[in-house]
């Protein structure tokens, strides 16, 4: 039997809320838990409240007000016939409230926890502001039909699930302007979406998904008592999922920087004070002095700061280091050295990276950077290092991109057994399967592949990993790299998004050499790479016009932008899409791009359907520590793009530094992040001292020669001028027998005069000043 309360005194007259809940309260205290209400209108029903012993509670209500089930705690399940008006759910805690009719404005905001189940519609900003608390379940939001407009504004966490059942009529399940603010959390929504936020993606099922609705849409439809709609609901072709872009594809600007404005439009010539140079070499005493009397004192300080191009390097190439032993004439350990952080110095350094070391390079204040792509190119037939002593272990890395076998290379040289499991029928990821030849010669990349097959590594092509068989690596190996990449194309859904045709597809097809049909004339969305990629191979499947359009200045490289154009295309920006038509592209602007094709290649998500979706952050990405451990997994990590959205060379940066970590791990040893060196100051450098080479007649013939351009900036190059410039001949060099050596300044000498800061060009002396 249930308690019966009612929203009425003995004289039919209506009571008040807090009369009605009073009534609910002395009733618990009796040791009541089950409730009939017969409400008229009153608000508050449900929550928050709780048993002595934890015994569970149950509601019945007719006719509520606002906020039924607010508050509610878990244990309290409420059961609501008909419809229920604004804020059902609010700050939901647990309860399961299920609505047999409508759900009003706000329903379900700011759920932190529970269900919440509606057989109709919802109105307003429904499912705003949901959050995650990872201590507890995820709140989920289920709907029958459609909701109102603005629904998931400011998401932070948990699952909203939208069928559209009888919802035809609607030009958009989700009203308009859903998703504004959204960060996190998941959307399933079936039906027609239109004006959707420009923080979102709008993305297909994956498997992991699929299995979520599938074993979660028959208690939903048991709840609300429709079970007979579960095989129209679990139609996947219908559905597609919603998840907030990442901080970084969120911060997007068109417009130019301040450094640009001030650079090209307010002084053209480069700045007003550009011709001057600040030094400081230490104060004017009254006195000569030496000891402790000096006013500064110099310091020899290899290595204390990382050059430049190291520390924009995301594969952590010390570059500096490898010229030097070019200039020492240990030529062969040099081009090792490259092998000891990336086994792909000639297919990324020398051909697809972006190379951020050349844009960090000091030498472009003199002239022009260091010829990065010449260097790795000569790294690409040279033997392998010496592989370490065998440990024993073994090592399973799912995914043969770069990261994954950037990852098992490391691990093996550490003398770890390793097998790479790889879906495709060969090793390389995006390397083989999108990358035109014309930018990656085969040559190189197979020369390289063959390199680290030869070490020893167990290759697995043409195996994809799922559930059980992650679940079978996890067993039997001692770590599990995830390195899967993303292979998911992102899609905008603006009208006739189903006209888009995916660009990671499409480049997939042309590698593998299926002739893909084209248009005559092609419009590319996205100027970066792999938009530039794009253009490419629609050229090269017989396209003949071709425009990449993009909504910001385009990413791509610039020689990349001028091989496009030189074929004839267009570069546009910035452009923004309105719709897709039979005719071609409309922009917000009204203007009709004509086009037989349009391609998309803005991104891709990865896919993780094979690992527990408790392991993966509201935006479907593995969620991993400060050291690449899965968080709630030790003993698996995961790189590159299962993270977060990066280039070739940050997953190759990100295998080096997981066998680095997986390596202590195996030893017993306590995880610490990998940090990079601080970058040294350009005002360290003395880069007066190098002449420049006549920009126009610029040309390296052999990267051999950029030992005489490099300026080894922060790792002392032995060039002896600070011992040969000192005044007091202060300065010794000293040998040790493993042919290291390190300059010492004799304080006895040293009045700290500062002329070997002053002459160092690779700003290893400091001066300290004394206080």
């Amino acid at each position: 039997m249930s308690a019966k309360i009612s929203a009425f005194d003995q004289n039919n007259q209506r009571i008040s809320t807090q009369q009605l809940l009073q009534q609910i309260y002395a009733e618990l205290e009796k040791g009541e838990t089950s409730f009939e209400v017969l409400s008229s209108g009153h608000h508050d029903i449900g929550g928050p409240l709780w048993t002595e012993d934890g015994s569970p509670l149950y509601f019945e209500v007719r006719n509520p007000g606002q906020r039924i089930g607010s508050f509610g705690l878990e244990g309290t399940e409420i059961l609501v016939h008909g419809s229920a008006p604004a804020d059902a759910g609010w700050l939901n805690a647990g309860a399961t409230l299920t609505i047999l009719g409508d759900g009003g404005d706000t329903t379900a905001h700011c759920s932190a926890s529970g269900k919440i189940y509606v057989a109709g519609r919802v109105g307003t900003r429904s499912g705003s502001l949901m959050k995650h608390d990872p201590a507890y379940d995820a709140p989920q939001f289920w709907v029958l039909k459609n909701t109102g407009s603005f629904p998931f504004e400011f998401m932070g966490g948990g699952i909203g699930v939208v069928c559209g059942y009888d919802s035809d009529g609607f030009e958009s399940v989700l009203g308009d302007r859903a998703c504004v603010g959204m960060v996190g959390g998941t959307i399933y929504v079936r039906g027609p979406v239109n004006n959707l936020s420009e923080e979102v993606w709008l993305l297909d099922l994956d498997d992991a998904d699929q299995q979520f609705l599938t074993e979660n849409m028959p208690v939903f439809l048991g709840k609300i008592k429709r079970p007979k709609l579960l095989k129209d609901l679990t139609d996947f072709s219908q559905w597609k999922k919603i998840l907030a872009k990442t901080y970084e594809e969120r911060n997007i600007h068109s417009r130019i920087t301040m450094r640009e404005f001030r650079l090209n439009n307010w002084v053209a010539d480069g700045g007003i004070f550009g011709g001057l140079v600040q030094d400081d070499y230490g104060q004017v005493a009254g006195l000569v002095n030496t000891g402790e009397d000096r006013l500064q004192i110099p310091h020899w300080q290899d290595k204390r700061f990382g050059a430049p191009c190291q520390v924009a390097c995301p594969s952590n190439i010390p570059t500096q280091d490898r010229i030097n032993l070019l200039r020492q004439g240990k030529y062969e350990e040099a081009l090792q050295l490259v092998l000891k952080y990336s086994p792909f110095p000639a297919s990324v350094c020398g051909e697809v990276c972006p190379n951020p070391c050349m844009d960090a390079c000091s030498r472009r204040y003199v002239d022009k950077p260091v010829t990065m792509k010449e260097l790795g190119r000569l790294s690409r037939d040279v033997p392998a290092p010496e592989l370490q002593p065998a440990s024993g272990k073994h090592i399973a890395v799912i995914g043969g991109g770069p990261g994954g076998l950037s990852a098992a290379w490391q691990l093996r040289l550490l003398g770890h057994q390793v097998t790479v499991y790889e879906a495709d029928t060969e090793v390389g990821g995006k390397l083989r399967q999108v990358i035109p030849t014309e930018r990656l010669p085969e040559d190189s990349l197979n020369s390289e592949i063959k390199r680290i097959k030869d070490i020893g590594i167990e290759i697995k092509a043409g195996t994809k990993v799922d559930t059980a068989l992650f679940e079978t690596l996890r067993k039997e190996s001692d770590a599990v790299v995830i390195a899967s990449g993303a292979h998911n194309a992102v899609v905008i859904p603006f009208p006739g998004h189903e006209r888009l045709v995916k660009g990671l597809d499409f480049l997939k097809e042309v590698n593998a050499g299926k002739q893909p049909k084209v248009g005559k004339r092609v419009v590319v969305l996205g100027a970066g790479n792999a938009g530039m990629d794009t253009c490419l191979g629609a050229y090269a499947m017989g396209a003949e016009k071709v425009i990449a359009i993009d909504i910001q200045r385009p990413a791509a490289f610039k020689h990349e932008i001028d091989h496009v154009k030189a074929l004839g295309g267009e570069v546009r920006w910035p452009v923004f899409t309105d719709k897709i038509t039979a005719e071609g592209l409309w922009t917000k602007e009204g203007e009709l791009i004509e086009a037989d094709m349009v391609i998309i290649a803005i991104g891709e998500r990865p896919d993780l359907s094979y690992v527990p979706r408790e392991w993966l952050t509201d935006r479907g990405m593995m969620d991993v520590d400060a050291c690449g451990q899965v968080a709630k997994a030790p003993g698996v990590f995961a790189i590159g793009d299962t993270t977060e959205p990066g280039l070739l060379t940050h997953a190759i940066g990100a295998g080096q530094e997981a066998a680095l970590q997986i390596d202590d791990l195996l030893a017993g040893k306590e995880l610490v992040p990998i940090v990079k060196p601080e970058m040294i100051n350009q005002s360290c450098l003395s880069k007066e001292l190098f002449k420049p080479r006549n920009r126009g007649k610029f040309c390296i013939t052999d990267a051999k020669d950029e030992t005489i351009r490099c300026i080894s900036c922060g790792t002392c190059r032995d060039c002896t001028m600070c011992l040969e410039a000192c005044p007091e001949g202060a300065i010794r060099r000293v040998e040790e027998e493993d042919g290291t050596f390190e300059y010492l300044s004799d304080d006895h000498d040293c009045i700290g005069c500062g002329v070997c800061a002053g002459i160092c060009p690779c700003g290893v002396w400091a001066m300290e000043l004394k206080v």
